[in-house]
This record gives C-alpha cells, structure tokens and sequence, in this order.
C-alpha cells in the first residue's frame, strides 16, 4: 500500500488526550493520542458510527509527535518541575433537572436499566486539560485517501476540536502533504520557527533511545461500543 503523511498543526488554549480515562475522572496524557487523531479525521469527514474498515487500514501506519514550546518556557521549566500542571476542571454531571418532568429527567445519569444511579443522579466529574500546547503531528495515511481527508480537514463536515469540544483550534489544522515523514517534520520546524517555537519533546512509534510507554490508543472500532488495542511508543526529550 502507497502511502503518504499529512501534516497536522494542533494548537489550543486547552486539549486533552485521554488514553485510560473513567467517567468520573477524564485523564490527559502530554500528548496527543492515536485515537485522538482518527477521531479528528472522523470529526471531518462526517463520519459515524463504528468504522472498522477506516480504522482497520489506519491501524499499522505510523504516526509521529512533536511538542513545541516557547524558547522562554524552556528556560523557566529548567529552574522548575519538570513536568507542566494540567489544569483540573470540575463538573456536576445530572444536577438541577426536575425529576418530575419527561423531559428533563432523560439528563439525569441513570444506571443500565433505567434506574436511578447509586446515591443520587448526580455525579461529580474531574476533566483534566493541557494548557497553551501545540503539536505537530505527521499521520501516514493510505495515498487513494489522502485527498479524501486534506479536503474534509479543509472543509470539515463536523466542528474539529482537539480532544474534547471545548477545546477549540486556535489555527489552521492542516498544514500539507509529504512523501515521506522526514519532509512532514521539516516543514514542522519551519512553521514552528515562524512562531517563535522550539522542540520540547516528540513521541515515536516503537521502542528506541528514550522513555518507552505503552498506551491503549489504538482504535479498531468506534461508535457506541469501542474497542482499542496497546501500541508502544517512545518519548523522546530535545536537550537543545
């Protein structure tokens, strides 16, 4: 199969990228997700639903992140934690609707068979969010869809948003198609460059030099029912 790599530029006040999240509390990784990604795709072309033959084809191809930052944040981050806070938003899932109206009572969380959810129907929620990130993302995607997906992310079916839906795009998400991955990254340094960022970090398929993780990201059905498999990726710190 003929490929080609597409040039994703995600830049938001807040996104957030979850991998192992529960309903009551929605995690972030520092990065964004396989799954998160596909989703954006999905989000663009219009489509719904479980999707298996899109994300069975998407399922070994490649995908690369590069994490910018301002040269000053890098200064400051060396004399502080290492690691950048995520920002912790709290929700009250269910609360305020009269119990006693049709309407309003289906928004009330309810268990599996319609009944009223242990100790009440409201639920209190944690949504954790990256804050002022930007990445740059090369995803491989097949070459007979390539134009398929430049022109649903230029013209979108549905609103894109990074993660989650309040956490909306602050610029242009595509950013050009390449033959190969290297030509994606290049032209990722020179528009990081126009904006005065730098490398901070980046997250690569499989094991080499840097920290090895392995995250439930990769989608192979969506829709109402989801399943996901692990995939192995390294991160890799810039020290320049």
């Amino acid at each position: 199969m003929k490929t080609q790599f597409l040039l994703l530029w995600l830049e938001a006040p807040l996104q957030s990228w979850g991998a192992d999240s529960k309903f009551g509390r929605r995690d972030s990784l520092n990065f964004p997700t396989k799954s998160g990604v596909l989703g954006l795709l999905c989000c663009a072309l219009g489509a719904g639903g479980e999707q298996l033959e899109l994300l069975e084809c998407m399922s070994n191809l490649h995908q690369t992140v590069v994490s910018f930052i301002r040269q000053t944040e890098k200064e400051e981050r060396l004399v502080k934690l290492d690691r950048e806070p995520l920002l912790r938003d709290f929700h009250m899932v269910g609360s305020g609707f009269n119990a006693e109206d049709p309407w309003l009572t289906l928004h009330i969380p309810k268990t599996n068979e319609g009944k009223k959810a242990v100790g009440g129907g409201t639920k209190m929620t944690y949504r954790y969010y990256l804050q002022d990130a930007r990445f740059a993302v090369a995803v491989e995607v097949p070459e007979e869809r390539a134009d398929e997906f430049i022109n649903a992310l230029q013209n979108p079916c549905y609103d894109l948003y990074l993660g989650r839906k309040n956490c909306v795009p602050t610029d242009f998400i595509y950013q050009g198609r390449f033959q190969s991955e290297n030509e994606a990254l290049d032209q990722a340094h020179s528009f990081a460059d126009d904006k005065g960022f730098v490398e901070d970090f980046r997250v690569v398929d499989g094991e080499c030099s840097g920290e090895i993780m392995t995250i439930n990201d990769v989608p192979m059905q969506f829709g109402e029912i989801k399943r996901y498999q692990d995939r192995i990726v390294t991160v890799q710190k810039c020290d320049g």
